[in-house]
């Protein structure tokens, strides 16, 4: 067997307790060692009592190090600085293992060739059977059709050392995986997909969520500058819709300047402009979902928050990363 590490960055949510306890019952070699990166800026003392309870026998295997809040990338980079062992799985902290799961990992790595730096786990999501999911559930599910995504990847430790680790530029658990990856692979290794599988719940959130997701597109921006300006491709990832914010977004400041200036012809066409495009999102939200009364009126006023919270991220995220240069220049 393969020895191996896990490394789970957490900010001690009420889901570390399952996700030790999942990895703590799956049956197979265990981990050589565990380290976990508690990343709250002012970490509450006795708070990780409980979830470090759970990993029994593994308890003594766990290192625990303090990753300052200052983000995913930088404390699984913490994380990776203490591994021993040749492979290093991440997990986050709101999944679970699967019961077969350390059976299943040293198969995947059995199964490796000397190029393949890294092998990703199979990311399920539940969804409630009785009715359409979500925008936040439809968002989630997403994460089981994703590459290279670090709720379940694991690495060859000297592969990720060799590319420099997580850019730590990436604050949000957004895009610094596939940064990653996409580093790995220009180096010259291979990722291939495993067969261990590893359930990830949809996390309880309130009707503002997607409004906060939107920070992401500054993520966005600084991948556009490492990657270029086809990252999308490369990383196989959505384009999404920033294209259509801002239009959405200019429509919308264009009316109100025109209308302060007294052009009201203008100023109406530009406000039909916004609402047909700001309709033509909620529209997009709303059908494949529940269509209950609370979630079409979140629909509703979150269609109209988003377009300018993209686009103010992404111009920010664009202003901030300015002086970013393609990573292989960095690196030289």
């Amino acid at each position: 067997m393969t020895p191996y590490a896990v490394v789970i960055p957490t900010l001690v949510r009420d889901t570390l307790a399952d996700c030790l306890a999942a990895l703590a019952a799956a049956t197979g070699p265990r981990p050589e060692e565990i380290v976990l990166v508690d990343d709250r800026p002012d970490p509450e003392p006795g708070k990780l009592e409980h979830p470090l309870s759970v990993l029994g026998d593994l308890r003594e295997r766990t290192t625990v190090l303090g990753g300052g809040g200052r983000g995913p990338a930088a404390a699984r980079n913490t994380g990776l600085r203490a591994v021993t062992a040749p492979w290093t799985v991440f997990l986050d902290d709101d999944v679970q293992v699967g019961p077969h799961w350390c059976d299943q990992l040293a198969e995947d790595l059995a199964e490796t060739t000397p190029d393949i730096a890294g092998v990703q786990g199979v990311i399920g999501v539940p969804l409630p059977g009785e009715r359409r999911p979500t925008d936040w559930e439809r968002g989630t599910a997403g994460l089981a059709r994703a590459h290279w995504i670090t709720a379940d990847m694991a690495y060859r430790t000297d592969a990720l050392k060799q590319v420099g680790g997580f850019d730590e530029r990436f604050r949000r658990a957004f895009r610094e995986d596939a940064d990653l990856a996409l580093r790995v692979l220009d180096a010259g290794w291979r990722i291939r997909q495993g067969r261990r599988t590893t359930r990830h719940p949809v996390r309880p959130a309130d009707r503002w969520v997607s409004v906060r997701q939107q920070r992401g597109n500054a993520d966005d921006a600084l991948m556009r500058h490492l990657h270029g300006p086809d990252w999308w491709d490369k990383a196989v990832a959505p384009r999404g819709r920033i294209r259509k914010h801002a239009a959405i977004t200019t429509a919308g400041v264009a009316a109100c300047a025109l209308a302060a200036t007294g052009h009201a012809r203008a100023a109406t066409a530009c406000a039909l402009g916004w609402a047909a495009g700001t309709a033509e999102f909620a529209r997009a939200r709303i059908a494949p979902g529940p269509r209950t009364r609370r979630e079409v009126t979140t629909m509703l006023a979150t269609s109209v928050l988003i377009p300018p919270a993209a686009t103010w991220h992404r111009l920010t995220g664009e202003w901030r990363h300015r002086h970013a240069h393609a990573w292989q220049e960095e690196t030289r």
